[in-house]
């Protein structure tokens, strides 16, 4: 009785198109880049200001935390949906694709509304004066913001691209190596006859304890 051979597990691995390779690069660069710009942009001075107190006039500043935390939570958000793109497949990955580009456009929204915004600053001068909030004088605004909008732009892009493009890119997979072939198998030592458990596991499996 001849038995027939066991065909090989097909891998399908189809060639990027090199739309699809350029798109993986430019997306990878546009988000990196985007975050990075609005996580150092949050960090910095986007406001200035005199507070008036009972010594004279105290200076004040803001920073992009102090205006609002959106912009720097929303980057890492987009970061991490950069990185979950590859890691996904199909519906999930447009679903992850589109986080990407909301977090973008969520990123330069809150910026743009923070370029004039001078709460941050009353609220410190009012905690000099022991008030809530108060006034406070000769307010001048740093770019700081725009390059937190500019940043949430890069990382917009980035999200379009993965939305145009994803389907074409590669996915991470445990199933099979980078070069598409599957891993092969451990093999199989034989069961030690001195040692009974290891016999009733192979049996367990349907194996032979006592095959080569």
């Amino acid at each position: 009785m001849s038995s027939a051979a066991v065909p090989h597990p097909r891998t399908h691995t189809e060639p990027v198109p090199r739309s699809g390779r350029r798109s993986v690069a430019a997306a990878l660069l546009l988000g990196a880049a985007g975050a990075a710009l609005v996580l150092l942009a949050a960090g910095r001075t986007w406001s200035k200001a005199t507070a008036d107190v009972a010594q004279g006039t105290l200076p004040q500043q803001a920073s992009g935390q102090d205006v609002t935390a959106l912009p720097g939570a929303l980057a890492i958000v987009g970061l991490a949906a950069l990185v979950a793109v590859f890691a996904v497949r199909r519906a999930g990955r447009l679903l992850v694709a589109a986080l990407l580009a909301l977090s973008g456009a969520g990123v330069v929204a809150a910026a743009l509304l923070g370029v004039h915004d001078t709460t941050a600053l009353e609220e410190k001068a009012g905690k000099v004066n022991g008030l809530t909030r108060a006034a406070v004088d000769h307010v001048s605004h740093t770019g700081w913001p725009w390059a937190a909008a500019v940043g949430g732009v890069l990382l917009f892009l980035a999200g379009l691209l993965a939305l145009r493009y994803g389907r074409h890119w590669p996915a991470m997979s445990g199933r099979y190596e980078r070069d598409g072939a599957p891993r092969p198998r451990r093999a199989r030592t034989a069961p030690d006859p001195d040692r009974p458990e290891e016999l009733w596991k192979a049996l367990d499996r349907g194996e032979d304890p006592t095959g080569g």
